[in-house]
């Protein structure tokens, strides 16, 4: 089946541009080939990554044992968000679904910002990952070399660390090019490995000595306040675990049945991984010998482990569960590259969804014969292996990360409330609780997520949205793609990205989080940043699509996503039926047309 990007229909004596249907040689659908486990799994797998190794001792040293907060508190914030894309999803379940939904009601502009940011995020993770991996590997191999940058111990890769990495990257390409089933297939092994190790850790970890008296040491439960809560949920990887739950909505286009599958992956594995890590936390907290406890001076900002492989396996090692050391030294390496082969997968989703929107180049949205985008995957690959040059190590861009997907996760509850106030009859199989409520909380969470992330941080965001902005400005200039013209990329309907990224920066540089000059403090912060996302929410729904446009454009997504689940015989007449257009279609609208492979 062709793929579609969105060709505008202009009234008047405008030329209309030609469409041109491409071979089924050139571009077959993305297959469903995962089940309601496979989709989950997804999800688990990336919430489970790397992180879990060390996010219970960093979180600790942030908030004390009021981390437990932290986690359940960061938990709810992201399951706003997520139960947002969760009714996204089942209305329209296509694959790169972040970067496809705000297209429906703000155009392509904001579709082009949001999937830019996504599209960084995303592609930085699997090398991150796989150095990660080849980090905890060290202890077998000279894969990486320790050096200080800012009085900070960091790694950076070897010769032969770059060569395994590389190498390593290819192979998470190969599994993906033979397809989703390939690729679900040995996430699901190797996440049903992740889920047994957790747990036997929790589980071990109370069996072998759970201290009560942990939780009330040093400064107490609260040692840093409030304010040490909400840093550590966005400086400690807790956002940054949580935020694996995209991959039910990135894939959601090739499951095989989106309006169960798509719930339960999304909100799911966020619910699954709250428990999971609270109850590591918990079990972390109360283990610790008294010895540890006495080292600390009374400070948990002082709870700290000299062995590389983190703190769970230093701990185990101290209460003579060397067995359980040895299984975590596996992990180390198992966790971060499962994570790395999921985010490989859903990269390439990202950018194939941006050529299917019409604001990146066509060619991404070509896939192979077995229903993999191998175009976006060979970008993906090649792109990703600048990070493994000699930059600081990969435990250096968690924060970027994090501030950066949340950032472009922003869009999905105003395209939930656009839609909800566009289309408030519009069929949806899944419909999230509290009306207008929750896309508020959930557009108030990510502002807040973004802001405790701190300055330092969000300062490298806002240059990175901003170098966004110039490679649109040049790419419509010297672009002779017709989805590039003003009609697709409706700049009045996407006007809101502009303060809201504007007034995002100033208030954090405002603030008093890592590098902020100290105006607005913890009480004068939120209220601000509330009324702040209230404001903007109101100017994205004011300014989006009107009702007419957003149901025509959503009627044609809608056929996408039903076209994209029939047999690859029916690939032409599909294309076709597109080509040929709607004779009801308004005018001035955006019509979908195959892309040019």
């Amino acid at each position: 089946m062709a793929s579609p990007e969105v060709t505008p229909k202009m009234s008047g004596n405008a030329p209309r541009t030609k469409n041109t249907h491409p071979t089924t040689r050139q571009d077959h659908s993305l297959h469903r080939g995962v089940g309601s486990i496979g989709l989950l799994f997804a999800s688990v797998g990336s919430i489970i990554g790397s992180g879990w190794l060390f996010g219970s001792m960093v979180a600790a040293q942030a908030a004390g044992p009021s981390a437990i907060i932290s986690w359940s508190l960061g938990g709810v914030m992201i399951l706003f968000i997520a139960l947002c894309y969760a009714e996204l999803g089942t209305m329209f379940p296509l694959s790169g679904g972040v970067v496809r939904y705000p297209h429906v009601v703000f155009g392509g502009f904001a579709s082009y910002m949001t999937g830019w940011i996504n599209w960084i995020a995303a592609l930085a993770l699997p090398p991150i990952e796989v150095m990660g991996a080849l980090t905890y590997a060290t202890k077998y191999g000279p894969f990486t070399h320790e050096h200080l940058v800012s009085g900070q111990t960091v790694h950076t890769l070897t010769p032969l660390g770059i060569a395994l990495a590389v190498l390593l990257m290819a192979v998470f390409v190969v599994i993906n090019y033979f397809g989703i089933r390939w690729f679900s297939r040995i996430n699901n092994v190797l996440v049903w490995w992740k889920l047994g190790i957790i747990t036997l850790v929790v589980v071990s970890f109370v069996a072998l000595g759970f201290h009560g008296t942990n939780f009330t040491a040093g400064e107490g439960f609260f040692s840093h306040g409030w304010h040490g809560v909400f840093t550590a949920i966005a400086t400690s990887g807790i956002v940054f675990s949580f935020l694996g739950f995209r991959q039910g909505i990135e894939l959601a286009g090739e499951t095989s049945n989106p309006r169960r599958n798509v719930p339960l992956a999304v909100v799911g594995s966020v619910l699954i991984c709250i428990l999971i890590y609270v109850a590591l936390q918990t079990a972390f907290l109360g283990v610790l010998p008294h010895s540890v406890i006495a080292n600390m001076g009374g400070h948990w900002s002082s709870l700290n482990f000299s062995d590389s492989f983190g703190p769970l396996a230093a701990v185990s090692t101290m209460l003579g569960a060397g067995w359980l050391a040895v299984l975590l030294y596996i992990d180390a390496i198992v966790s971060p590259a499962d994570t790395g082969l999921i985010y490989v997968t859903t990269t390439a989703r990202i950018s194939h969804g941006m050529a299917r929107n019409g604001n990146a180049p066509a060619k991404l949205a070509t896939t192979n014969r077995h229903g993999a985008p191998v175009v976006s995957m060979i970008v993906a690959f090649v792109v990703g292996l600048v990070l493994f040059l000699p930059f600081p190590s990969w435990q250096q861009m968690a924060g970027f990360i994090s501030s950066a997907t949340v950032l472009s996760f922003a869009s999905g509850p105003l395209t939930m409330a656009a839609l909800r106030s566009r289309l408030p009859h519009h069929q949806r199989t899944f419909k999230a609780p509290f009306g207008h409520l929750l896309p508020m909380l959930g557009f108030m969470s990510s502002n807040l997520l973004v802001y405790w992330t701190g300055w330092t941080t969000d300062l490298k965001l806002f240059i990175a949205m901003g170098l966004g902005l110039v490679l649109l400005a040049v790419n419509k200039a010297f672009s002779r793609h017709e989805a590039m013209n003003r009609y697709n990329m409706a700049f009045r309907a996407g006007f809101w990205y502009i303060p809201w990224l504007t007034g995002l920066a100033i208030i954090s540089y405002l603030g008093d989080y890592d590098g902020g000059i100290g105006l607005l403090h913890f009480d004068t912060a939120v209220p601000v940043i509330m009324v702040f996302s209230l404001a903007i929410y109101w100017m994205a729904i004011h300014f989006s699509f009107p009702a007419k446009r957003v149901e025509f454009l959503a009627d044609a997504i809608s056929r996408e996503a039903r076209g994209d689940a029939v047999a690859e015989d029916a690939a032409d007449s599909a294309a076709t039926d597109a080509e040929a257009g709607d004779p009801s279609e308004p005018e001035g609208e955006a019509v979908l047309a195959p892309v040019k492979a």
